[in-house]
């Protein structure tokens, strides 16, 4: 998130001497994207932070595609059984280059540190609350957050009960809309969110353990396990603009007109390969003659996928809480029969869903396959 932000204990100076009581050193350590031409915090830590004791396993981690057939889909992902930690419970349902889709029912607490080594990730907190521990301090989470977790991250997630995400790793960097941005970053008086719905780690007293850590490590596909000799978690201050942050999706204030309004009114986040849309409760088009049902169309350059949190969504009748529809570039979709002229005078929606847009067509995985409602491409047939 392109703002400044500091905690704890810094120098004047960057790269300057930062002293303990004792005289000795704390450690500095630079954070940076597109090497050192991009957003970057500087953080400080008690011990060396390239002090690792032990290269442990390499674990073989491979995203298969299925085979399958060139249509719509429905996905019913409540019926999937998935039980673990923020990262073991994770079922992979659609990929491409820039992107991995996947749930995840979070049960555990994770008894190691994880960092995703090569993606950016979106936590969508479908059920739930919980802490985000990580090396820039402590996020609380609850239902209906994004968890914006740039790569590079230490990171546990201490789930309180049980929770149930929607996971969005990213290739390229997650960012703020470029048209919500004014030239020095700051969101704009148009934006359907601001700063002031941002929240950020809070900085917690350095973990002064100096016992073995497991960090699993996240590369391409497969996971490598490092030992450390002491907890990741020793800052005593950071500041910068590259951090882990939150916003909620009930924050997002959305934008309407007289008639329709496209779905990029909906952006919330974008990155180079796709975007991530929220649709929330909102009035619906106030033009006398205007049909609030999206009209029918082919995004012949896109993938949409809509991940169905809750609500009553007025353009689709069987659809469930946690469901997932794909319908894939070149081929026409829209409203089921009569939900189009049925649409007319309603006066709002209470529907909450995300929607990603991918610009590269998204590969199935055989879980995803596995529940798939084969009936669904019939679905507009009278």
């Amino acid at each position: 998130m392109p703002f400044y932000h500091r905690q704890g204990k810094i120098p004047p100076k960057r790269h300057t001497a930062l002293n303990k009581d004792d005289g000795s050193l704390y450690y500095e350590e630079l954070v940076s994207r597109e090497g050192f031409s991009s957003i970057y915090s500087n953080l400080y830590h008690l011990q060396r932070p390239t002090k690792i004791s032990k290269v442990g396993k390499l674990i073989k981690q491979e995203l298969t595609k299925a085979e399958t057939k060139h249509r719509a889909r429905h996905i019913t992902t409540a019926s999937l059984k998935t039980t673990g930690d923020a990262f073991s419970s994770r079922i992979p349902l659609f990929f491409n280059s820039d992107v991995i889709i996947s749930i995840a029912t979070v049960s555990e607490n994770m008894d190691y540190c994880f960092r995703n080594g090569l993606a950016d990730e979106v936590l969508y907190m479908q059920k739930g609350e919980g802490k985000l521990i990580s090396n820039f301090g402590t996020l609380d989470c609850k239902s209906g957050d994004y968890v914006v977790i740039p790569r590079g991250v230490i990171w546990q997630l201490i789930p309180e009960g049980t929770i149930k995400l929607l996971v969005i790793e990213s290739v390229e960097p997650i960012e703020t809309p470029n048209r919500y941005r004014n030239r020095f970053g700051q969101l704009l008086e148009h934006s359907p969110f601001c700063e002031r719905d941002i929240q950020t780690p809070l900085l917690q007293d350095p973990i002064e353990d100096e016992n073995e850590v497991l960090v699993k490590v996240k590369i391409n596909e497969d996971l490598q396990e490092l030992t450390y000799t002491h907890h990741p978690c020793d800052l005593v201050g950071w500041d910068g603009y590259y951090f882990p942050w939150s916003m909620s999706i009930h924050d997002f204030e959305p934008i309407v007109g007289s008639i329709h309004q496209p779905p990029p009114v909906h952006q919330t986040f974008q990155a180079n390969g796709f975007v991530i849309c929220s649709f929330v409760p909102r009035l619906f088009d106030f033009n006398p003659n205007a049909i609030p049902a999206p009209y029918p169309h082919s995004n012949v350059d896109s993938d949409e996928i809509i991940y169905y949190s809750r609500g009553d969504f007025m353009s689709r009748e069987g659809i469930k809480k946690e469901s997932i529809t794909l319908h894939p570039m070149g081929l026409p979709h829209g409203p089921q029969p009569g939900k189009y002229k049925s649409s007319i005078g309603k006066k709002r929606t209470d529907e909450l869903a995300v929607m990603i847009d991918t610009f590269k067509p998204l590969n199935v995985t055989k879980a995803a396959q596995e529940i798939d409602d084969e009936d669904y491409p019939l679905s507009w047939l009278d």
